[in-house]
């Protein structure tokens, strides 16, 4: 799993340090994406502001995105490979209005819409609220 973890550092340019090994083996294990403070609670001593930086990194590099899903904080989960987060690569959310867990629907792309002349996109969130598989049973 460890050489996994480096390869997808390393594709993105990324050096695999301890911390950027550890927050990404945690948001490839999760099923949903994770706010800043669910990671924080995940590590013991670990100063939030380096998590952050971590996080912040990540972006920069598109190994993850964040997702606004309107629960008030910015949540993050991992690109699919060849992502660049332009608005082609954009897909729905799905926000679990019980366990309040968000999921990223790959399969279901964005379709953006012809704008005015002169607009240009830069990024487009879409998130559906209702109840997960998980929940409704």
């Amino acid at each position: 799993m460890q050489s996994e973890i480096n390869k997808k550092l390393e594709a993105k340019q990324i050096k695999p340090t301890p911390m950027r090994q550890l927050v990404l083996n945690l948001l490839l294990q999760e099923p949903s994406a994770l706010s800043l403070r669910e990671l924080e609670e995940k590590f013991d001593k670990v100063d939030k502001s380096t998590i952050y930086r971590t996080l912040q990194t990540f972006q920069a590099h598109y190994l993850i995105h964040a997702i606004e899903d309107g629960s008030g904080s910015l949540r993050y989960a991992v690109c699919e490979e060849n992502c660049t987060c332009e608005p082609h690569h954009l897909h729905f959310h799905f926000l679990c209005l019980k366990c309040q867990h968000t999921y990223c629907l790959h399969d279901y792309p964005i379709q953006i819409p012809q704008l005015p002349e002169k607009y240009q996109v830069i990024s487009a969130n879409f998130v559906i609220k209702g109840i997960c598989p998980n929940c409704k049973a």
